[in-house]
């Protein structure tokens, strides 16, 4: 992690590790800063950004490359660690990016945003907040997101590798229906002919599917107690995962990673609000996306970053 950098003198000078200063206004300096996006680049986006929200900001991005990427329990401590020193109260609107990662994890950065707001937290989606970060954006009041947004299903995901040793994913209710599938018709059938069925099963382990059933039940169980205690409260469970069929059930997008946009997600009776893609809001998010994808997409780089208008945290 990084602490945020020494503020500028009035003279344009900063004081170095070692007491003495040296100039910060040089063009070599700042095109070095602009180049490595330093943090004083994005704090600007961010004060502007409060202005235009009327909340405090905190940016949430996570790498879609990289492994260590993926939304994890060390997610909520970090942005705890802004919240708990810089905000009292009053709302919160986290701007997140993210592939995805652990649904347990994002319940808990919904608990450390709703704790720090008073409940009065929101989440705005520059680009895309798939998977397990489509569940954080569960958690708020409202979801601020462009037309050309994306959110995603939050169906769990199996990784394995192939015959090659390619590392692939396969959705859980696929290796859930197709074992299911195959053990019906092996049932179905006597002698010869069952064969061929119990080869196709012998590649698969009854214990893993029994957990990917426990982990499909959860993704579904975290993502109805998020809405069932935020923008969906008042609707019972039922009545949820039928409004959020569209983002619970493989078989309605066949693809893990396609695209839930905005007229979408408002079908599901979410709480949104379009952010106008000709507005000066819109040019203030799409350039602090800009830069901070920027910081996690680079190799060698964190693969995490967290910041406020005073703060920034990455891993």
């Amino acid at each position: 992690m990084t602490d945020p950098p020494l503020p500028a003198k009035e003279d344009g000078t900063k004081k170095s590790a070692t007491g003495g200063t040296f100039v910060t206004d040089s063009p070599f300096i700042r095109l070095s800063r602009e180049v490595q996006q330093a943090p004083e680049m994005r704090r600007q986006l961010l004060i502007d950004l409060e202005k235009e929200f009327g909340g405090r900001v905190v940016t949430y991005f996570s790498s879609f490359y990289k492994e260590e990427g993926q939304v994890s329990d060390e997610d909520a401590e970090m942005l705890e660690s802004i919240l708990a020193v810089e905000h009292s109260e009053g709302k919160v609107f986290l701007i997140v990016s993210s592939a995805g990662g652990s649904g347990m994890a994002a319940e808990r950065i919904v608990n450390v945003c709703r704790a720090y707001s008073g409940d009065n937290f929101e989440t705005v989606v520059p680009h895309m907040a798939k998977s397990a970060a489509t569940m954080i954006c569960f958690g708020s009041s409202k979801i601020h997101m462009s037309r050309t947004a994306e959110l995603g299903p939050v169906d769990p995901q199996l990784r394995y590798r192939d015959s090659s040793g390619t590392l692939r994913f396969i959705s859980a209710q696929e290796y859930i229906r197709s074992y299911d599938q195959l053990m019906t018709s092996a049932t179905a059938l006597q002698g010869p002919h069952i064969e061929p069925f119990l080869q196709q099963l012998e590649r698969y382990d009854a214990r893993l599917k029994e957990q990917l059933v426990s982990a499909q039940n959860l993704s579904v169980d975290i993502s109805v107690r998020l809405l069932k205690t935020g923008m969906m409260a008042g609707k019972d469970d039922d009545e949820i995962k039928n409004k959020l069929s569209v983002f619970l059930l493989q078989q309605r997008k066949n693809a893990h990673g396609r695209m839930i946009a905005f007229d979408e997600a408002k079908g599901c009776d979410l709480s949104l609000e379009t952010i106008d893609l000709h507005s000066k809001k819109w040019n203030l998010i799409w350039d602090l996306y800009v830069r901070s994808n920027w910081v996690v997409t680079q190799n060698p780089g964190p693969s995490k970053l967290m910041e406020s208008v005073s703060s920034s945290v990455t891993a």
